[in-house]
C-alpha cells in the first residue's frame, strides 16, 4: 500500500515533467526552423542576393515563354530601366 501512495504523490511531478519536455522540444524545433528559414520575402530580395555568384550581374530579360501577368508585373516594376545590382526580384521569373 505504501508503494501506491508514493506513486500517487509522484504522478503530478511526472505529468509536469512530461509537459515541460514536450514544450522544450517544441521550442527547440521552432527555433531551428526559424534559424533555417529565410525571413526575407521573395519580392524584397535583391538580384544581387539572389545571384551572389554572378559578380557582373544577371540580365532580367526573359528569353522563354512567360505569362501575361508576369509581363505586366515586370512593366509595373520598371524592370526595363533597372540597373544592376538594384534589380527587384520581381523582374525574374519564379
Amino acid at each position: 500500500m505504501t508503494m501506491t501512495d508514493h506513486l500517487a504523490r509522484l504522478r503530478p511531478l511526472f505529468i509536469w515533467a512530461g509537459l515541460a519536455l514536450v514544450l522544450a522540444a517544441g521550442a527547440a524545433q521552432s527555433a531551428a526552423s526559424l534559424k533555417d528559414a529565410d525571413m526575407t520575402p521573395p519580392d524584397a530580395r535583391t538580384a544581387q542576393q539572389m545571384f551572389a555568384d554572378a559578380p557582373d550581374g544577371v540580365d532580367p530579360v526573359v528569353t522563354g515563354p512567360v505569362s501575361t501577368a508576369f509581363k505586366q508585373r515586370q512593366k509595373a516594376a520598371n524592370c526595363d530601366s533597372a540597373v544592376w545590382p538594384k534589380i527587384p526580384a520581381i523582374c525574374y521569373p519564379d
